[in-house]
């Protein structure tokens, strides 16, 4: 009843996913201060428990529940996942007809060209690690300053009215909004995880203020071996995220797999020669940040882009990235600490606007190629139409959220003074990643 390879490769590619949350709390924790590290790192434990439970009561139900008929939300018939359950159940119990029945019934999950089939269960999984990997993204932005129980509630109620919905609207079925309806093509989120997480951290940035101290001092990493290591960790992890959102072992999970490794490569070089020109030496943190730009841009295009388009893709993200790190976020004067928003969501757009130039018509999910192969603007325009439905929802979601998780904070989502100064770690958390340092061993 199920294709033992496909069910296989889906429990590795969720693993790897899952993988990847912990792993950026060493790029963030590395990238912080050393007072908050622990405080960076935290935020994206807490991330994995609140997303986790939030997903498995609801989150699944509301993106991917229903018959998928609607544009903006899946259903209630999935809450607490007990259909899913309950049909695995079924499948155990009875005879040779079930794989018809349980396909229709949603206990299987069935790839339309091979007739591939492997839990249900599975993708709920999957799916709930692309929304904590999402969740831990945006904490990036408020890093050092953003009240712990503010985050926490923040991410609680985002991960339902935001990224649930989202998440419907580009791959939640035949009635979907931006998947279906305006035929932007998503491979792997680089609207649903990339552009909104950036977007998100971005705007709670700016409610929030700047840090003490922003554009006056210098705010460096803290732990460079941190930093490789949470990008080595995201860089394997990114594997699973790419290749598996095929959900079957398959050519074209081979072609995403590829086409990760050739863009994060491809953003690596492409880091090192741009700040070699603009400041004379390649740095370590530099070319992790590369690397993640590449990762970003390949994300909505993996399985629907040759090899050589995938090293262009790297190749343009880095300078872009690196522009909108450098220059931007210091001439606009928005604090995002590290920098959520120039990497995920500019990274997120490139990718996604790359994409309508650059997708091979026979890999497209709609009846449309990519500009370059056609000369048809209907796929470019779907992706540009996609993006900017995807940052107007985020944004008044966003906006919304914040003033009422604001407003239950009696007013403030920022930390005080005293504790942005002494360190959230001690203050907030009572502990030092660096006990010595503060005299506390």
């Amino acid at each position: 009843m199920l294709d033992t390879g496909s069910t296989g490769f889906m429990l590795v590619c969720t693993m790897l996913v899952l993988l990847m949350t912990p792993g950026l709390a060493f790029f963030y924790g590395g990238l912080s201060r050393r007072k908050n590290v622990v405080n960076t790192m935290v935020m994206i434990f807490a991330v994995i428990g609140i997303v986790g439970v939030a997903w498995v009561v609801c989150g699944w139900s509301f993106a991917y529940g229903g018959d998928g008929s609607l544009p903006f939300f899946g259903g209630l018939d999935q809450i607490g996942c007990l259909s899913a359950v309950n049909d695995m159940v079924a499948e155990a119990q009875t005879v040779p007809t079930a794989f018809a029945v349980l396909a229709d019934q949603g206990a299987l999950a069935v790839d339309p060209a091979l007739g591939a089939a492997y839990p249900a269960l599975l993708d709920v999984v999957f799916q709930m690690a692309f929304a904590m990997i999402t969740c831990a993204i945006v904490t990036g932005a408020v890093a050092g300053r953003m009240k712990f129980g503010a985050v926490c509630a923040f991410v609680a109620v985002w991960v339902i009215v935001v990224y649930a919905p989202l998440a419907h609207m580009v791959w939640g079925g035949e009635g979907s909004l931006i998947g279906e309806m305006i035929g932007a093509l998503d491979f792997a989120g680089g609207d649903v995880v990339h552009i909104s997480s950036g977007l998100t951290g971005l705007i709670l940035c700016l409610m929030l203020g700047r840090r003490k101290g922003f554009a006056v001092m210098s705010y460096r990493p803290h732990n460079v071996p941190f930093v490789a290591l949470g990008a080595a960790l995201l860089w394997f992890g990114w594997f699973g995220f790419n290749a598996g959102s095929e959900f079957a072992a398959d050519g074209v999970a081979a072609l995403a797999l590829l086409n990760t490794a050739a863009a994060s490569a491809a953003g690596v070089l492409s880091w090192m020669v741009v700040e070699r020109v603009r400041v004379g030496k390649c740095t370590l943190v530099g070319a992790a940040t590369g690397l993640v730009a590449g990762l970003v841009a390949i994300t909505p295009a993996a399985g629907f882009v040759e090899p050589w388009a995938a090293l262009v893709m790297g190749l343009i993200v880095s300078p872009v990235v690196y522009l909108a790190i450098s220059q931007a976020k210091r001439r606009l004067g928005y604090d995002d600490a590290l920098d959520a928003f120039g990497c995920h969501c500019v990274g997120g757009v490139v990718g996604g606007v790359l994409t309508g130039l650059f997708c091979v018509p026979g890999l497209s999910w709609t009846d449309h190629g990519g500009l370059l192969y056609t000369g048809d603007w209907t796929l470019l325009g779907a992706q540009v139409l996609g993006i900017l439905v995807t940052i107007a929802f985020v944004a008044v979601a966003d906006m919304v959220l914040a003033l009422i998780v604001r407003a239950c904070f009696k007013g403030s989502l920022r930390v005080s003074a005293e504790q942005e100064a002494s360190g959230l770690d001690v203050a907030v958390h009572g502990e030092s990643a660096y006990p010595a340092y503060l005299g506390l061993d």
